[in-house]
């Protein structure tokens, strides 16, 4: 069921290549998943870090999870 909504976040995730060279990544409807790099394969791997992060500190506080 976890992996199941990581994964699912995952492909709606969107990134985009910033002026700087670097790459901004985000789940758009989870406030602050989001994550910045130089690299897209590092930029990925780093959300997904992310949203684990969040979704455990979501579980353990009880908040609610968006579908």
């Amino acid at each position: 069921m976890i992996s199941a909504f990581i994964e699912k976040k995952l492909r709606e995730a969107r990134y985009k290549l910033l002026e700087d060279g670097t790459y901004f990544g985000e789940v758009s409807s989870l406030q602050g998943v989001w994550a910045n790099a130089k690299k897209l394969e590092i930029c990925r791997a780093q959300l997904q870090e992310i949203l684990e992060d969040w979704l455990v500190l979501k579980l353990r506080d009880g908040d609610r999870i968006p579908g």
